[in-house]
């Protein structure tokens, strides 16, 4: 398993990174200077990227960031499970070995701490203020991620346009989570939702429905309709769904 940095670790390696591609192009410098090399700390800076992504104001801009740094700073859990977020990025997608690109560009890294927040809020009782962000972050970001979900850490929302994860879904640690991806209940089940294991991968245009569980590290097919129970490390095609490469032998 690879070991994680530290907040503070991470922070300076993100400094680090800022001042070599300030380096190498002058002009994006005004861009980093604001984002990365004016802020204290990891915190100050995730807040100004929430707050950049869902204000369309100077006065929005900053009022998301504060609550952002205010939720950091009463519930610091919440900066280290972004943490963790940012480097499984860094760890596993191919396209990026550096973390500055996924903290300035990934929207779906935003939206995914968007969403912490928003959950945070939940906990507190603050459940008008948690819909707003959720209903901002469907805008402004194409994700929409209901308050009331349970994520684990080191998640990653590739490509991040037209998800949807519904009231109460569940999702494990590792999960990588690609484009148009629906979790959610149904209408005959609305208070059953899906749970998500560790480590699984949901491809492109998949849906996930109702009260079934995906095992950890089963992998779902771009397309494929669940409404069944995947188990672990088997992988669900097509609509409806149907099981293929399990480690034993299991009829659908």
């Amino acid at each position: 398993m690879i070991e994680m940095l530290s907040v503070d670790q991470l922070w300076h390696a993100i400094r680090r990174e800022a001042e070599s591609a300030l380096a190498r192009d002058p002009v994006f410098g005004a861009a980093l200077s604001s984002s990365i090399l004016d802020r204290p700390d990891f915190a100050h800076a995730l807040a100004h990227q929430i707050g950049a992504r869902l204000g369309k104001t100077h006065a929005d801009r900053a009022c998301f960031a504060q609550l952002a740094r205010d939720a950091f700073a009463s519930s610091p859990d919440l900066i280290d499970a972004a943490s963790r977020d940012l480097q499984s990025i860094a760890i596993h997608d191919p396209a990026t070995t550096a973390l500055l690109p996924p903290l300035l560009n990934f929207k779906g890294y935003v939206a995914l701490q968007v969403w912490r927040i928003s959950n945070w809020l939940w906990r507190e009782g603050r459940n008008d203020l948690a819909l707003l962000l959720q209903s901002l972050s469907s805008d402004q970001l194409q994700v929409s991620i209901h308050p009331t979900a349970s994520i684990g850490t080191s998640v990653f929302l590739d490509h991040a346009t037209g998800i949807i994860i519904g009231a109460f879904a569940v999702i494990g640690d590792e999960v990588t989570i690609l484009q148009n991806v629906t979790i959610g209940r149904i209408h005959s089940q609305p208070d059953r939702a899906p749970k998500i294991g560790r480590g699984v991968l949901l491809s492109a245009g998949s849906t996930i429905l109702g009260n079934v569980s995906v095992g950890d590290c089963a992998k779902i097919g771009a397309g494929a309709v669940v409404e069944h129970d995947v188990p672990p490390c088997c992988t669900a095609v097509g609509v409806p769904a149907r099981l293929a490469n399990c480690p034993e032998k299991i009829s659908v």
